[in-house]
């Protein structure tokens, strides 16, 4: 599998196993971390006899080895469920997903908020975002630089506002966050995303209180019908 297409950016860092990517602290305006890596096996035949239905079906050990596999297709499954031996021995809990598209929520507002969107993670507390791509069309990552908040737009926070009903004040700004509206961004005209890739192991930081580093801009595919993903997430 390729490694990822990682552009020129000060914010992303490549590390080079597993320990340093769980050890390496963000700091300096780093904010995603990336372990290169190329996987052998066949997840394609994975995708293939899984038969998935549409939206996200979470995968287990006994689904997955329960399989009619070829031996590329075996060793494919046992790399995935390697991946999630060693996220979870770390205190994690990392989740492994067959993706058929996705089930969208009716939005509510000007502000497109599904994972498909430019988005941050947010957190009650100091964890990262993980992600692993082992088949399909992988995420995308965005420095601040190349952004901006939706809600920061003048013309979509005017929309915003009339739909609140409501000043523009510290209530309104409660209000976006109940919505997840202040999450989500715009791409700059000159903006170049940079791919995460198949195979790769990526953590980025997420939006919480006492973060050291802004939070990392990232984003799903958008579902292509009849493509599908495998994808370790925690």
């Amino acid at each position: 599998m390729p490694s990822p297409v990682i552009l020129p950016a000060s914010h992303v860092r490549v590390v080079g196993s597993f320990e340093e990517l769980i050890a390496t602290t963000f700091r300096d305006g780093v904010n995603a971390l990336c372990w290169p890596r190329t996987l052998d096996g066949d997840f394609g035949e994975v995708v293939a006899k899984l038969n998935l239905g549409q939206g996200i079906t979470t995968l287990d050990a006994g689904m997955l080895r329960a399989l009619p596999l070829s031996p590329a297709g075996q060793k494919a499954v046992e790399i995935m469920l390697a991946d999630h031996r060693l996220l979870s021995g770390h205190g994690l809990e990392p989740v492994l997903n067959g993706i058929n598209g996705y089930v969208q929520r009716e939005e509510t507002g000007p502000v497109r908020t599904d994972v498909c969107s430019w988005h941050v993670d947010s957190a009650t507390c100091e964890v990262d975002t993980w992600l692993c791509t082992y088949f399909g069309a992988s995420s995308e990552g965005l420095g601040h630089e190349d952004a901006v908040r939706r809600v920061d737009v003048p013309e979509t926070r005017a929309e915003l506002l009339k739909l609140y009903g409501g000043p523009d004040d510290e209530a309104f700004g409660d209000w976006l966050n109940d919505h997840f509206y202040d999450l989500h961004y715009a791409a700059l005209p000159h903006a170049r995303p940079y791919v995460f890739g198949a195979g790769s192991l990526w953590r980025v930081a997420t939006l919480h209180e006492g973060c050291a580093v802004p939070p990392c801009i990232h984003r799903a595919p958008d579902p292509v019908p009849g493509q599908m993903r495998l994808l370790l997430i925690s």
